[in-house]
């Protein structure tokens, strides 16, 4: 050490204290180092706790975001049940759906009906929606569903909702429709009464397909034959077409449907009697009153309260009589039918038993769309005679409108739902 100085000598200061340098530097290094481990301690605790805090909060993200995923899935699912059962209940509702008007419609018409909420059969949600009618064959089904614990206001935010949208069509009955009379049996054309295979819109009617290529004025069995007397008027392509397919399984066979089960979905059912001029359209309070059974709708009102309304009318045994005024839809008559007057109806006539029509001359024509006579039931008569100054009109609208609106609807086959937002 300099001037000969050595650490270790102690040092004598003034007032005769004496110091050793190396002892005075340790307990200084010393003095500087206390407190270390404390400090390193703590460090190490926050370090740990915040991964702990950070291991904590990203498992309890990842888990709200699974438990929202599941019950956004259960959510989805919920909807998608709640529009395939508006799918499997369409049947019991046919008259209420089909007769919906074309969306949107003014002046207080139906073209669109709520769902009202239901709980799902797996009890993980319920739903309700919107039934929208584009036209006589294309409807939308709009439906919002909830899973069971947003139901219950647990969950913060509104919980989880899916809306899904469906676009169903109506599937008709498969009617093959090749002329404007289809007999079974013996026939006789009388007087002035027009049987015109080429097709025809009613008066006023909207909505109609193009016209469709001209059908046989009279379908008939090989062996049957058309007695003409009078002056009679047969049009269509042919006139009278005999065909050797028809036979009584064409009267009571209708794609996978018979008649039987036909009748079993009747909306109306009443038995054979003379009705006279009571089949008319009824209106309370503005409202087309399907209670009262001798309304069958409003053919020659399209746009009134009954000019959607085609129900399915069976008439039970024998004999028959109408003389007025109007009908629309499906009409089964399980024995035979006489229509005097000036009655009309639109749609599809199936009769088991004979045909007989006379009058007619203050109308356009007792029938549009299609008939069919099988006319081989055992009943008094079994021979249809079109005389007076009845016509049979071939209708493809009228034919259509009556399967449109007594057709069940069915999910399309591909790019029928989407999710909505």
């Amino acid at each position: 050490m300099r001037d000969g100085l050595d650490a270790s000598h102690p040092v004598q200061l003034t007032g005769g204290s004496h110091v050793n340098l190396k002892e005075r530097s340790m307990k200084h290094v010393l003095k500087n180092e206390r407190g270390m481990a404390l400090a390193l301690a703590i460090v190490a605790l926050v370090v740990v706790g915040a991964l702990i805090a950070g291991a904590f909060f990203s498992g309890t993200q990842e888990q709200r975001v699974a438990e929202n995923v599941r019950r956004v899935q259960a959510s989805f699912g919920v909807a998608e049940q709640g529009v395939y059962d508006i799918i499997r209940v369409w049947p019991n509702s046919t008259q209420v759906y089909n007769a919906m008007y074309q969306y949107p419609a003014g002046g207080g018409a139906f073209s669109q009906r709520a769902i009202p909420r239901h709980t799902a059969a797996s009890k993980t949600g319920s739903y309700n929606g919107t039934l929208y009618k584009f036209n006589d064959q294309l409807y939308l089904i709009d439906m919002t569903a909830q899973d069971t614990m947003s139901l219950a206001g647990r969950i913060r935010g509104g919980g989880a909702s899916q809306r899904v949208g469906l676009l169903a069509r109506i599937r008709p009955l498969q009617i093959n429709a090749q002329a404007s009379l289809t007999a079974g049996g013996g026939l006789v054309a009388a007087g002035n009464a027009s049987i015109d295979g080429n097709d025809h819109d009613p008066t006023g009617w909207v909505g109609c397909p193009p016209l469709d290529s001209a059908k046989a004025g009279i379908r008939i069995e090989d062996s049957a034959t058309v007695s003409a007397s009078g002056h009679p008027t047969i049009l269509g392509n042919p006139p009278v077409l005999k065909d050797p397919t028809l036979t009584d399984s064409s009267f009571s066979h209708y794609g996978d449907v018979t008649y039987p089960q036909m009748a079993a979905e009747a909306t109306i059912t009443l038995a054979a009697t003379n009705f006279s001029n009571s089949i008319t359209p009824v209106v309370t309070n503005g409202v087309c009153d399907r209670t009262v059974q001798t309304n069958w709708g409003s053919p020659t009102t399209p746009t009134g309260p009954c000019g959607s309304y085609f129900p399915i009318i069976r008439i039970t045994g024998d004999g028959a009589v109408i003389n007025g005024l109007e009908g629309q839809g499906i009409l089964l008559v399980d024995g035979s039918l006489s229509v005097q007057g000036g009655f009309q109806f639109f749609g599809i006539v199936i009769i088991k038993g004979s045909l007989k029509t006379a009058g007619g001359g203050g109308t356009p024509a007792h029938f549009w769309g299609t008939v069919m006579t099988q006319d081989t039931v055992a009943f008094t008569d079994t021979t249809t005679n079109i005389s007076g100054s009845a016509n049979l009109l071939y209708s493809k609208c009228a034919i259509l409108k009556a399967l449109n609106a007594t057709g069940f609807g069915v999910a399309m086959r591909s790019r029928g739902w989407v999710q909505l937002y």
